[in-house]
Parts: C-alpha cells; sequence; structure tokens
C-alpha cells in the first residue's frame, strides 16, 4: 500500500512539476537548459514515470504507450477544464524540448546565427531566402523580357490548398510570431506566387501550403424522369421535426401546387407556411415555371410546410446547374432543421419555465 501511495505521488509529481517546467523552460533561451545531459535526465524521469502509471493501471510497461498515458491521465486526473493547454500532461521530452534548440551556441558561447540577436533568427532566415527568391525570378523575367520572349508559364492556382496558419508556421520556425510578422511573410509568398514566373519556385511555394480535405462529399443528383407525356419530372422527399413529405416537380408548369389533392391555398390558409413552402421556387426565379405534387403526413402546418419545401428544394436540383445547386446549399436550403419541440422538465410547469415561487 505504501509503494503504490509512492509510486502515485512520483507520478503526480512528474506530472504536475516536470511537465510543468519543460513547458515552461520552452520559451526561455539558454544554453544551459537545454543541454544532452539535461535531456538524458528528463528522458529517464518520463521513462520512471511510464513505468510507475502502467503498475497503477494494472497494465505492461514494456507496451504502454502514449495513448495509453493520455488515456490513465484523463482517468485518474479528470479535469473539466475547455483549454486542452491547461489540462494534466505527460508527453515525451522529445515532444517538448526541440532537438534545434541544443545546437545554438558554441564552446565558447558565441551564437553560430549571425541573425540570432534579432531574436528571431529562424523567421528572419525565411524572409531572407523567400525575398532572394522573388529577386531571382524577377531577373529571369527580366532576361525573357530583354529577349523580346513573354512568360507562357500560367499563375499556380491555390485551389484546394491554403498557407499554413500561424500556429503551425511557428511550430516549423520553433519561435513565437506576431500576427504582423506572420502576415509580412504570407504577403511575400503571395507575391513570389502572382509573378508570372512563379512557378519556378513552386516546390518551395509547396512548403508552406496545406492540402485542404473536401468538406463536403459531391451529392449525386438523381437524373430527371419523364412521365406517358413526355414531360420531366424529380421527385424528392423531406423532413420536419415529425412531419414526412414527398414532393414531385414537374416542368414547363402553370405553378399548380397541389397538397394530399387539396391545392394550396386551401390546405395551408396561413400566408406564412404558403410563402415557407414555395421560397426554394422564388429562390430560383421559377415561381410559375413548374407544377408540384405534393403528399405529407404527421406533424402540424408549419413543420408540414418545412418538410414539403425541403423536398421540393431537393428535386429542383436536377432542374438547374451545379453552382445554383452550391448557391441553394449555402442558402440552407438543402439542409434538415434540427430544431425540435424541447421536452418538459421534471420538477418545472415547462421545457424552461418554472412553478411560481410563493413564499406561503
Amino acid at each position: 500500500m505504501e509503494r503504490e501511495t509512492c509510486s502515485a505521488s512520483a507520478t503526480l509529481r512528474l506530472i504536475y512539476t516536470t511537465t510543468a517546467v519543460q513547458r515552461k523552460n520552452v520559451g526561455a533561451s539558454g544554453p544551459e537548459k537545454y543541454t544532452e545531459a539535461f535531456i538524458k535526465k528528463q528522458i529517464e524521469e518520463f521513462n520512471l514515470g511510464k513505468r510507475h502509471l502502467a503498475n497503477m493501471m494494472g497494465e505492461d510497461p514494456e507496451t504502454f504507450t502514449q495513448e495509453d498515458i493520455d488515456r490513465a491521465i484523463a482517468y485518474l486526473f479528470p479535469s473539466g477544464l475547455f483549454d486542452k493547454q491547461a489540462r494534466p500532461m505527460m508527453k515525451h521530452p522529445s515532444e517538448i524540448f526541440p532537438e534545434q534548440r541544443k545546437i545554438q551556441w558554441g564552446e565558447d558561447g558565441r551564437p553560430f546565427h549571425f541573425l540570432f540577436y534579432t531574436g528571431k533568427q529562424s523567421y528572419y532566415s525565411l524572409m531572407h531566402e523567400t525575398y532572394e527568391k522573388l529577386l531571382s525570378v524577377q531577373k529571369y523575367q527580366d532576361q525573357l523580357t530583354a529577349q523580346d520572349l513573354p512568360p507562357e508559364k500560367e499563375k499556380r492556382n491555390l485551389a484546394g490548398s491554403r498557407w499554413l496558419t500561424k500556429i503551425e508556421l511557428e511550430e516549423m520556425l520553433l519561435e513565437k510570431l506576431s500576427d504582423n510578422d506572420y502576415l509580412r511573410f504570407i504577403q511575400l509568398l503571395q507575391k513570389l506566387m502572382t509573378l508570372p514566373c512563379g512557378d519556378m519556385e513552386e516546390k518551395y511555394i509547396q512548403k508552406f501550403t496545406k492540402e485542404v480535405p473536401a468538406q463536403l462529399q459531391k451529392v449525386v443528383i438523381e437524373p430527371l424522369k419523364y412521365d406517358e407525356r413526355g414531360v420531366a419530372f424529380s421527385t424528392s422527399e423531406g423532413i420536419r421535426k415529425t412531419a414526412k413529405a414527398t414532393a414531385t416537380v414537374y416542368d414547363n408548369g402553370t405553378g399548380k401546387v397541389t397538397v394530399n389533392g387539396i391545392d394550396i391555398l386551401h390546405y395551408f390558409p396561413v400566408l406564412q407556411d404558403r410563402e415557407q413552402l414555395l421560397f426554394p421556387f422564388q429562390f430560383l426565379d421559377r415561381v410559375g415555371k413548374h407544377d408540384m405534387i405534393c403528399t405529407v403526413s404527421g406533424g402540424g402546418r408549419s413543420a408540414q410546410a418545412g418538410a414539403i419545401r425541403l423536398a421540393s428544394a431537393k428535386a429542383l436540383r436536377s432542374f438547374v446547374t451545379e453552382r445554383e445547386v452550391e448557391f441553394m446549399r449555402q442558402a440552407g436550403l438543402l439542409t434538415v432543421d434540427p430544431r425540435v419541440k424541447e421536452r418538459k422538465k421534471p420538477g418545472q410547469e415547462g421545457a424552461r419555465r418554472k412553478f411560481t415561487w410563493k413564499k406561503r
């Protein structure tokens, strides 16, 4: 029992003190804090703490991975802090102490880099390198112009990619940057990219970009169908709360809309419901150009109108271009409305309303 208590206290000390000291010292500058002996000592303490933590969790220390460490700390030290950086953590020293920090000084104590005393040697070195590439590209363009040879290379397109964020650039340079520093570097890259011969340095520019994953999967739109009269139509479904609707939109119509076999004016006597139902046609400027037959069940009048609106918007995708479909998506016409009535709570009069308090 005493041994487990000592192990727990040692692990707690490692998590709360050693890691905190490591994170605090990363921003400090000084050759004595990043020597090989210091890193070796930190690794030994980390391995010892990992072994204690594995024993506490009943796991094998030899197969205890970093994921197991994070899971164990989250279990032993639950935290309600929203910021992940403020929660207890235990990482390998190689992830906390950058290797580049250990070789900035010589034996005589003098820095190796001539820009060391600027405070941001990596950043200013990068700016120098980027500007030199900019000058070389401009010089090449001047040579082509002197020979009456216009550059034929196209400007690079950044579609599907983005620039590195400020945090990502700081991790690359291992230095803290201000917003103005980051903005100046991005502006220099943009100027290099917009040059007619900027593709010469395409590989260099790609080092500071990242591919953007597709946020939305390409939706397969069903092609138009034709009835026995040769009229094109499209059918789709929609939901809203507990209402479910199916809408069939016909081309070359007069604007006639029927719901469950009843005209829209009689089925939805409230003007607001009719406006909501017909909004997709108004958005695409197709009012009076289509006929629509709807069937709907469940829910109230407002929910039924919302379900028909979603069904008609989905059906209209077959009649418009991809550009208009994207406009519809951005306007929220193709998104299911997730709002539902909030349930009543026990001990209350309603979902939010409380019982009237009486002193006596």
